[in-house]
């Protein structure tokens, strides 16, 4: 405001106006017209106070108001007539005002305000419009803000020029007019929030783009002035990058949604088709099927007619037969009752008596013999014939047949499925690739055998419905042979070909005795309780805390071998299982075991242990009763010691340092230390490259330790006897060291190279016993410089 304040001064006090010609110079006014010359800020952005160019006044002032607005008319008739006639640039002198005054100042003050909206509502606006609000806004800021125009209007009006008098009222009203115009298209552009009616009939596409934000609540885009000021105040906008982006990720999950309806219609229609293809297949077989059986029933039928006919036959001529022999015989009968009356009537008439007399005796006889003969009225056969019941059975079925679809094919049995199988029960799966009626299945298994007699193998035979079956009782890890026949009331079908499934495994057995772990790993190894080998091995590790009930949290998966060595995390509890996998799935989980990665825990291995020595129930206390026992009847593995009365413990496989305590007690003998795995069994620890011992002696004077390898021994003396001797094996720098755990005092310590693994090794030379102490935190004062 200071630059505005010296440019107005400096302008008050110049005798011309910028391209004008000079006035006369104008009287001073008095000191009350002064205090009444009012500045005013024009808003050139369309506000509704750009047109309100004077404020309420009270009514003292109402006459001297008037008179300013009489001044400042006959000022810009004046101006503007100058302007034409002088031909300098109205929109230059506009815009030089506006600087001086810091008018354009103010527009970016209000443009950094509203965040740059109003550029944007603008550059909307139409050109005739916008450039005829700026211009009469621009003089109308001139005329209402420079104090020297007021001055030269209020000293025109004081001399009387009758030019700008004559014009004066018509100037006055063409502008009040302007005004009016131009007030009315900012109240119904731009507080309204929108647009006139002539801008609002152009084409959408321009209003979208003067859209830069979406509205949520009208679901719309919106410019950011309404969003400020206009009737979406109120509502919830995005960007409208990130509503774009989130529409057309809408439209892209539709358009996915889309396409999957899309495939699934194609697949169904093509389904359709298939379907509409097995029906004309199954219509021509039908078809083919009732022609083949009514030919069969037809030609059935006219057998049996022919049968029927032929035997009727045979009767009609059999009964015509006996009708005719005994009409014959009747016939013959007949004759010889006829001639036989003949010549007795003839004897009747004979008149000699000797002839009559010798031809009746034989006539006599004649007719006493023929009378003898029995004569048959009866007939040898019935005129009716037999009823004959015709055998409609076999055409009966060939009737039925016709409804009866044919046997089904054979069916399709599927592969065994991953995962598919516990160790007791199998799922299998097959299918009928046929449009073939099925009442239920036939499925038939049997264990596989590799033996030469493996058809010997009981086979079981299961009725299913479905075209799946869930088979229990099986054994673990073993794989059996599946076949399937369907069947329906026309028959069986022929099997299927076999397929070969197998069971899961049986849980793994954790060799828990021979777990070796350190602060930072772990050695577990386990069995297999099945003949049949597995394809890998699960290790399923989860880590207890307070807070958790030890939830799986790694599982080590693949391990071809019966052991695995397992990267674990220092001071931790480890609860771990096995599990065993093949094609069928995955066995159950092993009995879990306990590991602490507090320091080295080992196991002592039994099979190098010499027969006197024995290993007390807690596994880690060595005890020698005697030292010679020829009675012995203990046994004896290849892998024993012999001579030296020790066992070695499980070999430490992880780098690093490792720590363990041997607790012993005063007056017993003893050798611990390490050793190679081919450390002689037949000799003492420490008398041969392979072993490094600490040994303890008795002798008539004192307490003797020796420091064995190789069989030499430094010439070390230990005034104070230990009793809980600590040995560090640090694989990393070479060394083994032993130390009185009870004073922390280091006793001695072996440098030399480590070409294998070790052993510990632990041996008793009298009578005793030795505790040995795992998975210690290997103690502090153990470094040595």
């Amino acid at each position: 405001m200071s630059s505005r304040s010296g440019r107005a001064r400096e302008y008050e006090t110049s005798d011309q106006l910028p391209g004008r010609s000079a006035s006369p110079p104008a009287p001073e006014f008095s000191e009350t017209e002064a205090e009444g010359l009012i500045f005013y800020h024009m808003d050139l952005y369309g506000s509704k106070e750009r047109f309100d160019i004077f404020p309420e006044e009270p009514s003292g002032q109402v006459d001297r108001s008037l008179g300013d607005t009489r001044r400042e008319s006959t000022l810009n008739s004046e101006k503007f007539q100058c302007s034409q006639e002088a031909g300098y640039d109205l929109e230059k002198e506009v815009a030089e005002l506006a600087r001086m005054y810091g008018l354009d100042e103010d527009r970016e003050k209000e443009l950094e305000l509203l965040g740059g909206h109003l550029e944007t509502v603008e550059s909307k606006w139409p050109p005739a419009h916008a450039e005829k609000a700026g211009s009469q806004g621009s003089v109308h800021n001139a005329s209402k803000s420079s104090s020297p125009v007021k001055d030269q209007s209020q000293t025109t009006k004081q001399q009387g020029l009758p030019s700008e008098a004559s014009q004066d009222g018509d100037q006055s009203k063409a502008r009040v007019e302007d005004e009016a115009e131009s007030h009315t298209w900012s109240r119904e552009g731009l507080s309204s929030g929108g647009m006139s009616d002539e801008w609002s009939s152009q084409p959408v596409s321009e209003e979208e783009e003067a859209a830069d934000v979406f509205c949520c609540t009208c679901k719309m885009p919106i410019r950011a002035f309404d969003k400020l000021f206009g009737e979406h105040k109120d509502h919830e906008v995005a960007q409208l990058p990130s509503a774009v982006e989130s529409e057309k990720e809408e439209i892209h999950k539709n358009m996915c949604k889309l396409e999957e309806q899309i495939a699934q219609m194609e697949n169904f229609a093509s389904h359709l088709e298939e379907i509409f293809i097995t029906v004309e297949e199954n219509f021509g077989r039908q078809e083919q099927n009732f022609e083949a059986h009514y030919n069969d029933a037809v030609q059935v039928l006219a057998q049996k007619y022919e049968e029927q006919l032929e035997a009727l036959g045979e009767e009609k001529r059999q009964k015509l037969e006996a009708l005719y022999g005994q009409l014959v015989s009747c016939g013959e009968h007949l004759d010889t009752c006829k001639e036989l009356t003949d010549a007795t009537q003839e004897l009747f008439l004979e008149n000699n008596k000797a002839s009559f007399m010798k031809a009746a005796v034989t006539m006599v006889d004649r007719l006493e013999e023929f009378l003898k003969k029995e004569v048959h009225l009866e007939l040898s056969t019935l005129p009716d014939f037999e009823e004959r019941v015709i055998d409609f059975s076999e055409v009966e079925q060939l009737m039925n047949s016709i409804n009866t679809i044919p046997a089904p094919c054979a069916p399709v049995i599927n592969p065994q499925a991953p995962n598919t199988a516990t160790g007791t029960s199998l799922r299998v799966c097959w299918g009928l690739f046929s449009d073939d009626t099925v009442e239920c299945y036939q499925l038939c298994y049997k264990p596989v055998s590799t033996e030469r007699h493996s058809d010997e193998q009981a086979e079981h035979t299961l009725k299913v419905k479905e075209t799946y079956c869930t088979i229990t009782n099986l054994l673990p890890n073993t794989q059996y042979e599946f076949w399937v026949s369907a069947v329906n009331v026309s028959g069986i079908s022929p099997p299927s070909e076999r397929a070969v499934y197998v069971t899961a495994p049986s849980p793994p057995t954790i060799k828990t005795k021979k777990i070796r772990s350190c602060e930072n790993a772990a050695l577990v190894c386990w069995e297999s309780r099945d003949i049949n080998p597995v394809d890998s091995y699960t290790v399923e590790l989860s880590k207890l805390t307070d807070e958790e009930n030890g939830e799986i949290t790694e599982s080590i998966v693949g391990i071809p071998n019966c052991e695995v060595l397992i990267h674990l995390q220092p001071t931790q509890s480890y609860r771990i299982c096995v599990r065993a996998l093949n094609l069928g799935g995955s066995s159950e989980r092993s009995e879990p075991v306990l590991i602490h990665t507090t320091g080295t825990y080992f196991c002592l291995n039994e099979d190098t242990a010499h027969p006197l020595l024995a290993i007390l129930d807690d596994g880690f206390t060595i005890a020698c009763d005697e030292l010679e026992n020829p009675e012995c009847d203990l046994p004896v593995y290849d892998n024993s010691f012999t001579r030296c009365i020790g066992i070695l413990g499980s070999l430490i496989p992880f780098p690093g340092k490792h720590y363990w305590e041997v607790e012993v007690e005063e007056d017993t003998e003893y050798r611990i230390g390490v050793a190679f795995e081919n450390t002689p069994r037949h000799g003492y620890l420490g008398a041969n490259n392979s072993s490094w011992c600490m040994r303890h002696i008795i002798t008539p004077s004192r307490h003797k330790y020796e420091f064995l390898h190789s069989g030499m021994t430094p010439d070390i003396r230990i005034t104070v006897p230990p009793k809980r001797i600590g040995i560090l094996l640090d694989y990393k720098n070479c060394k083994l060291s032993f130390f009185n755990a009870d004073i922390a005092q280091h006793l001695y310590t072996f440098s030399s190279q480590f070409q294998h693994y070790v052993h510990p090794c632990f041996a008793l030379e009298t009578p005793g016993i030795l505790r040995i102490h795992t998975g210690i935190a290997t103690p502090p004062w153990t470094a040595l410089p």
